[in-house]
C-alpha cells in the first residue's frame, strides 16, 4: 500500500542549494574551525536572504532530499554487514545533538530523529515532517546539522573527506540537474 509519505510524491527541493551549504559546513569541520566564522555565516545569510520565501521553503526540501538520500546510501552500507540503518545511526545522531544543548534545543531532537527514521524506512523526510506545519528556526538549524552528521559519517566510512558531496554531485549530474 502507498503511503501519502513516500518520496515519489515529495518535492525535491534544491538539492545543490542545500548540498552547497552542506559541504561548506563540513569543509569549516575538517579545517578545524569551531564555533561560526562570522564570514561564512554572513555568506550565509546573504544566501538565504536572496530566495525568497519559495526559495527558502526548496532549500529545506533540498536538504531532506539530502537527508533521505545519505539514509539511502548508509542502509545499503549497513545491509552489507548485517546491521539495521536507524540502528547505527541514530544512537550516536542524537547522542551528538544532546551533547550540543546551546545548538540544539531538546526539543527539535524528537523531529530530527523521526526524519531520520522516516528517511530510515523509505518514507520522504520533507512529507513526514509537513504533517507537523511550519519549520521553526530550531529545526531550520537542526535540519541542517543532521545532513551534516550524515554527511560526515559517511565521509568517515569512505576515508574520503569529499566522498558523499561528490556522491550527491554525481548523481545530479547524471540526472541532468548538476
Amino acid at each position: 500500500m502507498s503511503s501519502p509519505c513516500d518520496p515519489e510524491h515529495a518535492p525535491a527541493g534544491d538539492v545543490s542549494a542545500a548540498l552547497m551549504m552542506i559541504d561548506s559546513r563540513l569543509k569549516a569541520i575538517y579545517d578545524g574551525r569551531t564555533g561560526t566564522d562570522p564570514e561564512q555565516q554572513q555568506m550565509v545569510e546573504q544566501f538565504a536572504a536572496t530566495l525568497g520565501p519559495d526559495g527558502v521553503d526548496a532549500l529545506l526540501d533540498g536538504t531532506c532530499t539530502l537527508i533521505y538520500m545519505f539514509m539511502q546510501w548508509l542502509a545499503t552500507v549497513c545491509e552489507d554487514h548485517d546491521e539495521e540503518v536507524i540502528e547505527y545511526v541514530l544512537p550516536t545522531h542524537v547522542a551528538t545533538m544532546r551533547m550540543m544543548p546551546k545548538t540544539f534545543r531538546p526539543e527539535v531532537i524528537p523531529t530530527m530523529a523521526g526524519l531520520v527514521i522516516a528517511a530510515g524506512t523509505g518514507l520522504s523526510p520533507s512529507l513526514w515532517r509537513a504533517q507537523y506545519g511550519e519549520w521553526t528556526d530550531a529545526e531550520t538549524n537542526a535540519l541542517e546539522a543532521t545532513a551534516v552528521l550524515l554527511a560526515e559519517r559517511i565521509n568517515r566510512i569512505a576515508d574520503d573527506h569529499d566522498f558523499a558531496t561528490r556522491m550527491i554531485t554525481d548523481v545530479l549530474t547524471r540526472s541532468g540537474q548538476g
